[in-house]
Formats: structure tokens, C-alpha cells, sequence
């Protein structure tokens, strides 16, 4: 049976764009946070880009009004060597943005290496290493699967592990 703190503690959903399969994790923060839900919202290959757009647009709404999250989480558009695969996370990350900006939802953005270093205290640390992290903080009998759910998770626990961490360092004059 849930604590009270784990059932007043937050729901953060996180965010692993992509156009073709774009990520979700759900999870309730606090000291122990734990899993609500994960999967991936997929769109179809022969249908034109505007349509993608919609069918992840309208999905991602429909997330944040059947869980009520408090916060948004997305992984920062990085540079990579397929630009064109970069504009389609672009323009996937751009929908998950306006869904939470129309529910006034926050969102909070974190690069590729923030979630890896928050996760697995290494900025480097590779796909299994990540996944497998991500089964232990949410204690999880099994590695989260697809590999975009358990990316998706992995951006939530970013978010809950920082903004604790932050809000520690406030409270004790520090901050960042």
C-alpha cells in the first residue's frame, strides 16, 4: 500500500521525442519514486509529416489529461550527424511543447549527458547502462521495454532527481 508522501509526491512525465516512436514515462517522484506507466506513442511511415504531428500532438494531450502531471520533462534537441533526423526530433519536441504549454503544464529541458550523469552518475554511460538504472531506482523486476519507454523514464528520473537536489540547495542557501 502506497505511503502518503507517495501519494501526494508529484507525477512527472517524461519525454523521449522522436516522430516515428516518441517515448513516454509517467512517474511519482519522492524519496522512492515509482513507476505509473511507460510506453510509446507510434506513428505510421506512409503517412506525411503534418499527420505524424497531429496523431503525437493529440496523444501527448491525452497523457497529461488522463495523468495530470505536474511537470514535463523532455530530452534538449542535440546536434547530431543526421541533420535530418534531428529536424524530425525538432518537430516532435516542438508538439510535446505546445501539448504542455496548452494544458500549462511546466516543462523542464535536460541534454543527452544531464540525464546520463543523473541517472548513472556518467555522462558517458551507454544504452544497457542507462536501462538497467533505470530498473533499479524504480526497482522494477525487468528493464523497461521498448528501449524509448525506459529513454522516457529515464528523462522523468532526471527531472525528480534534480529538482529534489535543487530544491535542497535552496532551502540551504545554495541553489543553482
Amino acid at each position: 500500500m502506497p505511503t502518503s508522501d507517495a501519494i501526494s509526491a508529484p507525477i512527472t512525465l517524461g519525454i523521449d521525442p522522436g516522430t516515428a516512436r516518441l517515448g513516454y514515462g509517467l512517474i511519482r517522484g519522492g524519496i522512492q519514486p515509482s513507476l505509473i506507466d511507460a510506453g510509446v506513442i507510434e506513428t505510421w511511415p506512409d503517412q506525411d509529416m503534418p499527420h505524424r504531428l497531429v496523431t503525437l500532438h493529440e496523444s501527448v494531450g491525452e497523457l497529461i489529461e488522463e495523468f495530470r502531471p505536474q511537470v514535463l520533462a523532455v530530452e534538449k534537441l542535440f546536434f547530431a550527424r543526421n541533420v535530418t533526423t534531428a529536424i524530425a526530433v525538432g518537430q516532435a519536441r516542438g508538439v510535446v511543447l505546445l501539448a504542455a504549454a496548452e494544458h500549462n503544464v511546466p516543462v523542464a529541458e535536460y541534454s543527452p549527458s544531464e540525464i546520463k550523469h543523473a541517472i548513472a552518475g556518467y555522462g558517458k554511460a551507454d544504452k544497457p547502462q542507462m536501462q538497467e538504472m533505470v530498473r533499479l531506482i524504480l526497482n522494477l523486476a525487468y528493464v523497461p521495454q521498448p528501449d524509448d519507454a525506459a529513454d522516457a523514464l529515464a528523462v522523468a528520473l532526471c527531472h525528480t532527481q534534480t529538482a529534489s537536489y535543487d530544491a535542497r540547495a535552496t532551502r540551504f542557501g545554495g541553489g543553482s
